[in-house]
């Protein structure tokens, strides 16, 4: 898994991130989501390493990243947070200016990143996701019953830690056949840690309050991102049903927005990678200078 790819534990302030990188060219930021580590590339990444330095940490909170001490405004797990976490990550890795994409959890730090970074951010890619007060803001019963584990894991009248622990396999469902193997065992390392679990949760707990607010306020003065935005979906996921046209939602947030849909369900970097891959590449090859970092 990520052969010649270098690991390391990066200081970025606040905590350390575990980061796999490797690849040469112009510098491409990976981020996963929920409940995965940064192994759920390991399909996609050396695709794309003949043509980028491609990198791929665990979030903080997750995997095996630090997990920075919560509070009662849940700030510590914000995308804005952990989007300055992947300045400062790139930044001690020698590369001031880069792409990012980001599935699920990961799109909302790459968007925030692009957000609120743009002399960092030359291109977004985000993979299954509209931005957090978007989906807020557009929540109905639909959503509710599809996406009711934003609110289970977000609330904190009876914490979803305690259920979760209890049998983190059970809650979870991933498995070696769909991830990998060596993936598999990398996730369910963090699964079955309770530090893991409980921020990943305040990942959740920060969505519905800083992160929405943060989103809202974008909206409200009217800043959106400036960069070239890819946007890819799942052709077995809810964008389409829940959203109707999703290039169409994504363009209220972004100037300048392409996409298409992936052949897959939700987990596309594991089960398309290939298509993934190329979408990727096809995107980021007017920006694909040798050597750029």
């Amino acid at each position: 898994m990520f052969d010649d790819f270098e690991t390391g534990m990066i200081d970025v302030g606040e905590t350390e991130l575990y980061v796999r990188y490797g690849g040469s060219g112009s510098p491409l930021l990976l981020l996963h989501g929920h409940p995965r580590t940064h192994a759920t590339w390991h399909r996609v990444a050396p695709l794309l390493a003949p043509h980028h330095t491609v990198v791929c940490p665990d979030l903080r909170g997750y995997g095996r990243s630090g997990k920075p001490p919560t509070a009662a405004d849940h700030a510590p797990y914000s995308k804005r947070a952990m989007a300055a976490d992947m300045v400062a990550l790139m930044r001690e890795l020698g590369h001031d200016r880069f792409a990012v994409a980001g599935h699920d959890r990961g799109s909302y730090v790459a968007h925030r990143l692009a957000a609120d970074h743009p002399d960092a951010v030359t291109r977004l890619v985000v993979m299954d996701g509209i931005p957090i007060g978007e989906a807020l803001a557009r929540a109905d019963a639909r959503f509710a019953a599809a996406w009711w584990h934003w609110f289970f894991l977000g609330q904190t009248e009876k914490p979803a830690e305690r259920v979760i622990n209890a049998d983190p396999d059970a809650w979870y469902r991933g498995t070696a056949e769909q991830m990998g193997r060596e993936a598999y065992e990398d996730y369910r390392r963090a699964i079955h840690d309770p530090a893991t679990v409980h921020a990943m949760c305040e990942d959740y707990r920060a969505g519905l309050t800083v992160d929405r607010a943060a989103d809202d306020a974008d909206r409200a003065a009217g800043r959106r991102v400036a960069c070239p935005t890819l946007f890819l979906w799942s052709e077995k996921d809810d964008m389409v049903d829940l959203y109707g046209d999703p290039l169409a939602v994504w363009r209220t947030w972004a100037t300048d927005v392409t996409g298409h849909s992936i052949g897959s369900g939700h987990h596309m970097a594991e089960e398309a990678p290939d298509e993934v891959a190329a979408a990727l590449l096809a995107f980021l090859r007017p920006a694909a200078t040798p050597g750029a970092g």
